[in-house]
């Protein structure tokens, strides 16, 4: 994957006017992006329109932008995709509702010349609120030769993030999955599909990320056919499964909180194949769902109840 192109020197991110006197005073970057995960899922799903079934690969982006501003903003959001890349395609758009339990498809432009999306904000964000977004794309990327198949992931980033999470789904059914350089945490979840975790604090923009991967796999159909067909045992998989490694504290916040959520947005959007509609149930059913798992990493000893009872302060329940 070639490495994604700067715009200009300082990039413009966002063009937000305030909503001030009915003004069209107009000005940028007003949001800060607080934190940026990154999943790369080779083999993951093919488009929905795909004729030919090569391998694709999906990313998906899952944004959260505070705003620092003393006013509501609403306005543009202009992101740089890497529209160059080998038959680029969007999967899907939407933004959250204001309390984030609700997901919105959006309406939204390509400018291909520059190589950015676009989108109008549902919401007016309020000062210090959140702000969140979902972005899936895929290409063509994967390459094989004589059984093996290798990418180059290729990122470089575009504004000041505060925490970036970048992480490689490995398909089901692969062989000798290999990442260079390795990564910096390993665990597998529910459907034994092992996840690779880089992450990066204070990342500015310029900064690159970069990393290959070769596998060989011999399964014709993607991890999303495979767990359709698992689908029947899918409410026997109980807790997340992790490698010998005892697991630090801020990565069982990002995987329980982050990865998690961002697993389950992708899976119910490429697994129902139609688009996300709001499910009013959600948030509980979600914190329900991150309770069960950190009851289980204490029971096993991944973590220590002090550690337990600060993540189950954090998802905002009780032990």
């Amino acid at each position: 994957m070639k490495v994604m192109k700067l715009l200009s020197a300082i990039i413009l991110l966002f063009i937000f006017q305030l909503p001030d006197k009915g003004s069209a005073e107009t000005k940028s970057n007003v949001l800060n992006m607080e934190e940026l995960t990154i999943q790369v899922m080779p083999e993951y799903s093919y488009h929905p329109k795909d004729k030919k079934k090569d391998a694709p690969l999906l990313v998906g982006y899952h944004g959260a932008f505070k705003n620092n501003a003393e006013e509501a903003q609403k306005g543009q959001v202009v992101i740089p995709l890497p529209m160059d890349e080998k038959n680029f395609r969007i999967g899907f758009v939407a933004d959250y509702s204001r309390d984030l339990t609700e997901m919105n498809e959006i309406q939204y432009e390509l400018d291909k010349e520059n190589g950015t999306i676009s989108w109008e904000t549902s919401e007016e964000i309020q000062p210090q609120e959140i702000y969140k977004f979902v972005i899936e794309y895929y290409t063509d990327s994967i390459k094989e030769k004589d059984g093996t198949k290798t990418l180059t992931y290729d990122f470089k980033n575009f504004a000041d993030i505060g925490l970036l999470n970048l992480i490689f789904v490995e398909p089901l059914n692969s062989e000798s999955f290999k990442l260079e350089p390795a990564s910096e945490q390993h665990q597998k979840n529910s459907y034994n599909m092992n996840m690779f975790l880089y992450q990066s604090q204070g990342m500015k923009p310029g900064d690159e990320k970069n990393i290959s991967l070769e596998y060989k796999r011999a399964d014709d159909r993607t991890t999303a056919e495979i767990m359709e067909a698992m689908a029947g045992d899918a409410k026997k998989a109980g807790t997340v499964k992790q490698n010998d490694e005892k697991m630090p504290l801020w990565l069982v916040i990002t995987v329980v909180g982050s990865v998690t959520i961002c697993a389950a947005v992708l899976l119910i959007f490429i697994m129902k194949k139609k688009k996300v509609k709001p499910v009013k149930d959600y948030a509980s059913n979600d914190y329900e769902a991150k309770k069960s798992k950190l009851r289980a990493m204490l029971v096993e000893g991944s973590i220590t109840e002090a550690e337990y009872n600060e993540l189950i302060k954090k998802l905002g329940g009780r032990n």
